[in-house]
Formats: C-alpha cells, structure tokens, sequence
C-alpha cells in the first residue's frame, strides 16, 4: 500500500478511532472517579559509614553501596513495621503499615527515598515520621557491634517527610492522557481490520477493475427526493446532484456504441435493494423529456414495484400479455408525456420460464418496433436466473453497484452471471454514493 492508500484509510475509518478515543476517554474518567484518591509524604536518606582503620574512603562508599539492599528490605520488613505500629494513634496493623511503604534506592548513590501512601493524608504524615524516628534507631541497632565501638554504618534524614498538597492517586491528566493514547492505538488497530475485512466496494476504479467496465455514472444520494409529494425516489430537484447524474447515464446510454444503438436496456444489479427501480424510472423520465417515446417495463415478477412508485394499476401487465389474457395495448399505462409503463401483473409460479419464452422474444420485438427507447427494471443476478434471461435479450445492460454495501464477490458474480448468457454489459453504475463522497465516472 502507498501512503495515499493509508490517508484513505484513515479518512474511511477516522470515526472509528474518534469513538474509540472517547470510550477510552470515559473509561480513564470513570476509572479516575471511583479510585480511592492517596496521599503521599516523603522522606529521603542518607547512608553514613564509619571508616574503619586502614580503610579507604572507596571501601567505605562500595560498603554503604552494598547496604542499599538491605536497607530496602529493613524498611519494607515486619520488625520496623510493628516499631511503627506500636504507636496508638495510628491505628494500623503492621502488614497495613508495609503496604503503605514504597521504597527506592541508586546503586549509583547511598540515597534512599521513602514514600509513604495513605487515603489519610495526616495519617500518611504521621507513619513517614514515625518512619523517620525508627528506622535510623533500628539500623544503628543492628549495625552496632558487640564490642561496643561505633556503628559500621548510620542513616541520616537528607529530607525530612513532607506530605504533597495533591493526592498521588489518582492523576486525572495522567489517566487522560493514557486514555486518549490507548484509544488512538486500539481504534487504528480496529480501523484497519474493518478496512482489511471490508470486501465492499468504495471506489469508481476499483468498480471498473472488478467488472472490467466503465463507470458510466455516480449516482449520490437525494434524501429530499424521498420525500417530496407527488413522486417517488426516483424523482429529484433538476438542479441536484442527482438529477446531474443521471443525465450523464443518459448520454453515457446514447453514445454507448453508434453502430450497435441500444433500443432495450436492461437495468440491473447483483443484489436486491441496490436501487435498480428507482433508476431506471428516473432514467426513462430523462429520455421522455429529451422527446423520446419511452416504455418502462417491471421484469421483477417476484417483487414488482415500479407500479406502486408510479401510482399506477399493477394487477395487469407483462405477465397477462405473456399468458394471453390481454393485448399489449390493453394493459400499457401512459404516464406523463412520452413515458408509458408495462407493470408486472399477477407473480407467475415460473418467473424464469416466462422470461425465457418465445412470447418473451416476440413482445420485445413488437417493443423495439413501437418505442424508441424500452427500459427493463430486472431482477438481481444472482439470487435468481431471471435478471440473466432478461439482460441476454436486450441489447444492453447496466449493473448498479451500491456502494459500500454491494462486495467485491457479489460485482465478480454478476459480471460472470451475464458473461455466461452473452449478454452486452454496456456498464456500471455507482449508486447511492453519499454526497460528500467524490465520485467521477471511471
């Protein structure tokens, strides 16, 4: 990957890590509430040493040197611990006492630091000056030698205990911070595994990779169209986005090959819900208007609906033509100037083979001799053989792609679906494209 595959990337998935930055955000700052808040007052040491006869002072610093240890251990030991607890007012077990006492030292110096934690701050004072009074005490005792001469070595208090103003624990910005870090880390993780396991498709390139045709068109997004009375969703602002796009399709379908010019179109898609309906009825709306005679006919007859976005009789249609029960003329719907619509009529039991059917042949050829232009709303290619029988006898297809939503396989799989019954794929459509998104035909 290129650095501009990993800014694209990063501007996919950018919510992902925003949410996961602020969960981890309210996790440090729930953490923070309901942690105990501990005091801490310090002290630091000094270890003196008494130069024996013929001694060096090296010999005297390498000895403190090694007593680090050991101190570290008598501060951290049961023996001072129950010195400490022997004084009433502190009201803590000698255990307690030794989980309060942190202690650090340099085997680079003879300094020990000494902290003392409490969620008591006065009490927290009170055992580090304790601390400082027995500890001093009890290592003279146990350096001092038998003989009775000086100690081999003393403990000096450097710095005095000192409670802080602020509690150690918790540190507010401290957690934050860690938060905002550990949320940046998972939600990029996350993000690229929703990237890597991703197989939708996002671009107009690699549309046009997988299927090994043209972008024709972008379709966006018209929420307004939705909602307008009087229409449906294929009907939009002429001045939208929307509407822009579709004229393009309208020219990219006009000047799609001049020697072979495409009088049936079939619109379809891989799966259902890709916008197959609504585009094709926006598409022959556009084809009316530039003063074409248009026929828009339903080839769903397991879920028709162009009926219903139309606002018009659906009882009647392809299928009482194809049975015999009807004429052509007695079951056409005008709808607007130039638009007529041939709905499904009744589901049949045997969609595929009604498609399939010489009167299925026949009709189309009658169609192709009456309009100038005839539109079939196909069923998805791969849930059933239906959109593949109708794209075979027309003379094109389009296959919409919605994008993120349709995969990588399900484009592979339609484009194989009409490869195998020879259809003509004139090309892709992207649609319902979010409008913020750039898309250009490819």
């Amino acid at each position: 990957m290129e650095l501009r595959d990993y800014l694209r990337v990063a501007r996919r998935q950018w919510w992902v890590v925003a949410l996961t930055v602020v969960a981890a955000m309210g996790i440090a700052t729930l953490y923070t509430a309901h942690t105990t808040p501990l005091y801490a007052s310090a002290a630091q040491y000094f270890v003196a040493t008494a130069n024996a006869e013929g001694s060096s002072a090296l010999e005297g610093s390498m000895f403190a040197t090694n007593r680090l240890k050991t101190y570290e251990a008598v501060l951290k030991g049961e023996r001072l611990a129950k010195l400490i607890a022997a004084n009433d007012d502190l009201s803590l077990t000698p255990a307690q006492i030794q989980d309060r006492i942190s202690v650090v030292t340099d085997s680079a110096t003879v300094l020990i630091d000494v902290t003392v934690e409490d969620a008591v701050p006065e009490r927290a004072q009170a055992v580090a000056e304790e601390l400082a009074v027995q500890f001093p005490a009890l290592v003279k005792q146990l350096e001092l030698p038998d003989n009775g001469k000086t100690a081999a070595a003393t403990i000096e208090t450097m710095v005095p205990p000192k409670l802080g103003e602020n509690p150690v624990v918790p540190r507010p910005m401290h957690n934050l911070a860690l938060g905002v870090a550990m949320g940046l880390l998972i939600g990029t993780a996350l993000g690229v595994v929703r990237e890597i396991a991703d197989s939708s498709v996002r671009e107009p390139g690699q549309l046009r990779e997988l299927a090994g045709a043209p972008v024709l068109a972008c379709i966006p997004v018209d929420r307004k169209a939705a909602r307008r009375r009087g229409g449906g969703p294929f009907l939009s602002d002429r001045d939208s986005r929307r509407a822009e796009a579709l004229r393009q399709l309208r020219t990219s379908v006009q000047y799609a090959n001049r020697d072979r010019p495409v009088k049936t179109l079939a619109v379809t898609s891989a799966m259902p819900g890709e916008g197959r309906s609504s585009t094709a009825c926006g598409l022959a709306i556009l084809f009316a208007e530039a003063g074409q005679q248009v026929l828009i006919v339903d080839a769903e007859l397991r879920r028709p609906r162009l009926a219903a976005f139309l606002g018009r009789e659906g009882s009647a249609g392809l299928t009482t033509v194809l049975v015999g029960a009807a004429s052509l003329d007695q079951v056409l719907q005008p709808w607007g100037t130039g638009l007529w619509l041939l709905s499904s009529g009744h589901p049949p039991p045997n969609p595929s083979e009604l498609l399939g059917s010489q009167r299925m042949g026949d009709l189309l050829d009658e169609l192709r001799a009456r309009f100038d232009l005839v539109i079939l709303d196909s069923p998805p290619l791969l849930p059933v053989a239906d959109g593949a029988v109708v794209a075979a006898r027309t003379d094109g297809a389009l296959l919409l792609v919605r994008s993120r939503k349709t995969t990588s396989a399900q484009v592979t799989g339609a484009v194989r679906a009409l490869k195998q019954v020879d259809a003509r794929l004139l090309g892709c459509v992207f649609t319902m494209v979010k409008s913020r998104q750039a898309c250009y035909a490819a």
